[in-house]
């Protein structure tokens, strides 16, 4: 009897988009080299260039941690499955009770459905409007739980943003309307959530959230919300609230999966505990570039204020020690159990991490160079309008486009060719080593990818195309649309 390997949907692409795999191994590690042993583009997605399984990918055995057992060492018996997760208690009250201030004649209509549940009522009640939620961001994540936030009545609700609404929010972040296109995100944030619930007070800040200003941020808050799409900040909002106390809500979400967990809990695991590393930049796709189902970050959304809700009030079991995975496409909720590691640099028993520390330079991000005369960064690397000079020279130069069908269908460079990058492994001896190949995807990161594989298989002549098919359209071809 064989044993299944749950692939999550971030590396669904390098599995011809299978979601699980039939494997066969008398260990975990065996498991997993069977595994990539079929799908080699799973590789370093899996392993470090010396082949240690990397710290940011979690396995589970029969949605059991093993974090802390010797993970390619632990036997497996037929039937058994693994999950691979990579880096998208109840009872008592988790928040310092505030002081309960009184419901006005207004509220207690507004508030009749909770008042009559005896888990709610009017102590309840007025427990949520003593109470603050801080939410990093005002887009996928923190729309939906925001608005439950401040219809249920939480009475003072903070919003971390320093972006601007654009056409492309629209899809799911249901704070913006049309209207909104081009203003400030934390300006219609405000005005509907103030619409929607008059009572709550709405507190915004206009910055990008950092080492310097986090812990002054987040004093004045009861649990933090991570609405968060990208690493450094991630790692950034996990370490001051372990520093500062807080709770964090989290939650994640890419293309029709979303995660969710409550973390930096007194005797909870916090985030560092699942992923002590952050993956390498640019190796987990955005949603900019993976895309996202629009109402896949509602349903997460909602969790998170559910949990939020739940630790104001004291009640219920919060996802404390427990990962919470939603299957959009299969509409299936899975739950796998988190430890808290006593080795942790942040939470655990002897911290290393007593501050606030510098989480780009943590997390590999450096900032980008700044573009002088379309001058191309590196020997592997050709802008727009220099790719745009060549064909227009007639030089013999093969496009090749790593992107899905599904985005080749909404704009293309003329005469390229499509190859996704989770079927360059295989499908590379395709292409001819003698030409000059040039590769492009959305925005510069998949191609990128693309042309440090084809390195790697003996391929001298290929160049990336830098910010991809977006920076085309923006500098060569504007009569495309963008996505």
């Amino acid at each position: 009897m064989a044993n299944t390997i749950h692939i999550p949907t971030p590396l669904r692409p390098f599995t011809d988009k299978k979601e699980s795999v039939e494997v066969s191994g008398g260990t975990v590690g065996e498991l997993l080299a069977d595994l990539t042993r079929r799908y080699e583009g799973l590789r370093k997605h899996l392993y470090t260039d010396e082949g240690r399984l990397r710290n940011f990918v979690n396995v589970y055995l029969n949605d059991e941690d093993i974090r802390y057992l010797q993970r390619e060492q632990t036997p497996v018996k037929p039937g058994d499955s693994l999950s691979i997760v990579p880096s998208v208690a109840g009872g008592a009250p988790i928040v310092d009770a505030p002081a309960e201030p009184v419901l006005s004649q207004d509220e207690i209509k507004r508030y009749s459905r909770h008042l009559i549940m005896p888990e709610v009522g009017m102590d309840g009640q007025r427990r949520l409007k003593a109470s603050s939620v801080l939410c990093i961001g005002a887009g996928g994540l923190g729309s939906p739980a925001a608005m439950y936030l401040a219809a249920a009545g939480v009475g003072r609700i903070g919003i971390v943003d320093f972006d601007v609404v654009d056409f492309s929010n629209l899809q799911r972040q249901l704070l913006h309307g049309t209207p909104d296109v081009g203003r400030s995100k934390l300006e219609s944030a405000k005005a509907r959530l103030q619409a929607l619930n008059p009572n709550v007070q709405i507190d915004t800040y206009e910055t990008a959230l950092s080492s310097e200003n986090a812990l002054e941020l987040f004093g004045p808050y009861d649990v933090i919300l991570d609405g968060t799409d990208n690493f450094p900040t991630r790692y950034l909002v996990n370490d001051a609230c372990v520093l500062s106390g807080k709770p964090n809500a989290y939650g994640s979400i890419f293309r029709f999966e979303g995660q969710a967990s409550v973390f930096a809990v007194k005797n909870g695991p916090c985030y560092r505990c699942l992923y002590p590393e952050p993956p390498p930049p640019g190796l987990v796709p955005s949603c900019a570039e993976g895309g996202v189902l629009g109402v896949l970050p509602g349903i997460i959304g909602v969790i998170q204020a559910t949990e939020a809700i739940k630790l104001m009030l004291g009640i219920g079991e919060p996802l404390i020690g427990r990962f919470l995975i939603y299957d959009a496409l299969k509409m299936r909720f899975r739950e796998l159990r988190l430890r808290k590691d006593p080795e942790c640099p942040v939470c655990g028993t002897n911290p290393t991490v007593t501050r606030l520390i510098d989480y780009e330079q943590f997390c590999g991000v450096h900032p980008e160079p700044p573009v002088q005369a379309a001058a191309p960064v590196n020997e592997w690397d050709i802008t727009p309008v220099e790719l745009k000079r060549r064909l227009d020279a007639g030089d013999n130069l093969f496009i090749l486009d790593v992107r899905e069908s599904n985005e080749y269908q909404i704009n293309r460079i003329q005469g390229s060719t499509l190859i996704p990058l989770g079927e360059i492994p295989r499908r590379h001896q395709e292409l001819d080593k003698n030409r000059e190949i040039i590769v492009h995807c959305k925005m510069g990161g998949r191609s990128a990818k693309a042309v440090d594989y084809l390195r790697t298989v003996g391929f001298t002549r290929v160049k990336n195309l830098r910010g991809g098919i977006l920076e085309w359209i923006d500098k060569v071809d504007p009569s495309q649309p963008k996505y």
